[in-house]
Formats: structure tokens, sequence, C-alpha cells
């Protein structure tokens, strides 16, 4: 192992040897981000990756997708990747820095569980000794990512392969199932044909009110003066109607008044009216007084 590898400033000439180790579980770019930049971590790298194998990763992290062959293989064809060391350890000693003569260890900053269960960090020791490089994480890809993708989307991805050719047995799924993930397929593309469809009517229905209001737009003016020249001799007709049927009324209180006048002038007459005849009858009907034959009948009294 070379002594000068602990400088800050390493001869860029020199070849370094940079480790870097992980599970690489569904091979991702998000992986291959990280390994170059471990790559790139000094101008003259020789890239080292440590793949655990299905045993230990079980053992500690959990069950994998793909298998420890097809895992190494998927690091084989990376381009930053130099050399692959299979059944890489979880933990990292100084046995095997020397095994492999390595110089650095690149990973990124956040602390890994050891094999001890005390929740020490398994990349402790080389930060301690000066020996561990940095790298930064891609946001947003991750293999727990897509393990969530699948299961939510798992009844689609079901029918998917089946479609495809496999059975029922091959994927785990019975006959009832596979018939109530069929149907429930069938109304989702139903849902989407429907929402598609007035998407297509709501985009038709805004290009039509968009032409009509462009067609609204030039021709408001001549609606404008049309509307105020049909208002204007609507108002001189309604005006005309109004006067002639007030002229009406007036008339016609007019004639009423007329009448009543008569009527009262009729009634005055009759009162003050005498018939000469009638006056003559009412003198034939008064008594005539004689004044001796008054005298006469009071001495006969006595």
């Amino acid at each position: 192992m070379n002594n000068d590898n602990n400088s800050g400033n390493p001869d860029p000439d020199h070849l370094l040897r940079v480790y870097a180790d992980g599970i690489y579980d569904l091979f991702h770019f998000g992986h291959a981000r990280s390994l170059e930049q471990a790559k790139k971590s000094f101008p003259n790298t020789y890239l080292l990756v440590g793949c655990c194998n299905d045993e230990t990763t079980h053992k500690y992290k959990g069950k994998t997708v793909m298998t420890e062959a097809e895992r190494y293989e998927s690091l084989r064809h990376c381009r930053w990747v130099d050399e692959v060391i299979p059944d890489a350890p979880w933990v990292i000693n100084q046995e095997f820095l020397d095994k492999h003569n390595i110089d650095y260890v690149a990973h990124d900053s956040l602390p890994y569980a050891d094999a001890s269960g005390a929740a020490n960090d398994v990349y402790e020791f080389v930060k301690a000794a000066g020996k561990f490089k940095e790298t930064k994480r891609t946001d947003g890809i991750s293999t727990s990512d897509i393990i969530m993708r699948i299961i939510k989307d798992y009844n689609q991805y079901v029918i998917r392969n089946l479609d495809r050719g496999y059975s029922r047995k091959d994927l785990g799924v019975s006959y009832v199932k596979e018939k109530r993930l069929r149907v429930n397929m069938r109304l989702k593309k139903l849902h989407e044909k429907v929402k598609e469809h007035q998407e297509k009517v709501g985009e038709k229905i805004q290009t039509v009110a968009k032409h009509r209001n462009e067609w609204l737009v030039e021709n408001a003016d001549r609606w404008v003066a049309g509307f105020l020249e049909m208002f204007e001799e609507g108002f001189h007709k309604m005006g005309t109607a109004i006067r002639e049927r007030i002229q009406e009324h007036l008339m016609r209180q007019q004639s009423r008044n007329s009448t009543y006048l008569l009527e009262i002038s009729d009634e005055d007459e009759e009162y003050y009216y005498y018939d000469d005849e009638d006056v003559v009858n009412d003198n034939d009907n008064e008594e005539y007084y004689d004044e001796d034959e008054y005298y006469d009948q009071k001495d006969e009294r006595k």
C-alpha cells in the first residue's frame, strides 16, 4: 500500500486505487453516478467495486430482486468500473485494504450499521484513517423507489405479464384474482378513454369559444351601432305611443267633464222653473174669507 496516499494533494501521475462497495440491486443510473464520482475522485484512478453476495445481503439488508451473479454482471458492464470484487465483506478492515492495495474508499456519507448490532458505522475505520472519499447520492432514484413503483402498480404488471404468456402459477395468482384483475383493468381503460374523450371535447369547446370571442371582437362595433339604432327607433315609437295615450286620456276626461256640466245645468233649470198653470191651480184651492159673514156668525152665537 502506498504511504504517500495520505497527503491532501497526491501526485496526479500516480495511479490511485479507489474502492467502492454496495449491493447494486436493480442497477440504475443512481448507482452509475456514484461510481462515476468515485472514478473521478483523482486524475488517475483505478476503480474497484465490491459487491456482497446473496447470503450476506439477505442476512443484513434483506431479500434482493436480482441474484448475486446478475448484480456482478451488471457492474461489469458499467463504463466507470475497472474491476469487480465478488463476495465483498459487509465491514471493511485493514486486511481487506492491504489485500487489494486500496488507497481510498468512496461512498456517500450516510452511516451504515455494521454487523455488531451496536449501530456502528461500517466506514468508521476508513474515515478515522483519512481514506474516505465522499460521493453524493442522486435524488429521486433508488432501488427501494423502483420496488415501490412496482408494488404500487402491481395489478397492472400482473395483467401485463399474463398477456405476455406467463401463467397464473408463475405469478402466484389464483383464477378468481386473475378474473377480478382483468375486470378492473377493463374498467380502468374505459375510464381513461372517457377521460381522454372529455379532454378532447374540452379542447374543442375552448377552440370554438376562442374563435367566437375573436368574431365578437371583430363585429362588436357593428353590433353596438345596430343596437343603438334599434334602441333609438324603439324609444321613438314608445314615446309616440305614450303621447297618443296621454292625448286620448285627456280627450276622454274633457268629454266626461262636459257631460257632467250639462247634467248640472239641466238640474238647475228644473229647480227654478215654474209652470203658470200650477200657480193658478194653487190659488183656486185657497179659501175665500168674507168679513160680513164672520160678524153675522158671531151675533148668532150670542
